[in-house]
């Protein structure tokens, strides 16, 4: 029962911060539209049952199983992932990358900058989410455009603060 309310609380703290990030660079709706299907049933059970406070639950269950079915079941369904956005390279015929909307790009900025700050909790410093970015790096599959955009804008946040990397965000049109 205690990793219902503890994993129920996190993933609200969570949502509520990226809701409050989302307002800040003029997408509220995707912020109010943000992570629902953790909520759902094998998204929040898994969550629960794996919950550890500091990490994602989706490690316990890859450990578990060797895959985890509630980030298959997330990244599926939320569009803020870059690992939504791969297709078939029509040429090559690989599974591929391909460039994500603006406006998911900036959700993802969003959501892993209040991922860093729940997870960190008092120890989080804005150069956390860049960081995290970069030790990922050589793991991901994100398309090149969509990584160098996000990596700027966790650069401004690293080095200048939230205000100047919402503000750039809010000015961003298009890349």
């Amino acid at each position: 029962m205690g990793n219902l309310w503890k994993h129920y609380s996190t993933i609200t703290r969570h949502r509520h911060a990226v809701i409050r990030h989302c307002a800040r660079a003029g997408i509220l709706w995707r912020g109010l539209m943000h992570d629902l299907s953790k909520y759902s049933p094998t998204e929040f059970w898994a969550g629960v049952k794996y919950y550890k406070g500091t990490k994602s639950p989706n490690e316990g269950e890859r450990e578990a199983y060797g895959f985890s079915r509630a980030w298959i079941h997330h990244k599926g369904r939320n569009r803020h992932h870059f690992e939504y956005w791969t297709d078939y390279d029509r040429v090559t015929h690989v599974m591929s990358p391909v460039k994500m909307p603006l406006i998911f790009v900036k959700e993802m900025f969003c959501d892993r900058v209040a991922a860093s700050k729940i997870y960190q909790g008092q120890n989080y410093s804005p150069a956390h989410p860049l960081a995290y970015f970069q030790r990922g790096t050589a793991n991901r599959a994100i398309h090149p455009e969509t990584a160098k955009l996000l990596e700027g804008w966790l650069v401004i946040l690293a080095e200048e603060g939230e205000k100047a990397a919402f503000r750039e965000i809010r000015n961003c049109k298009s890349y």
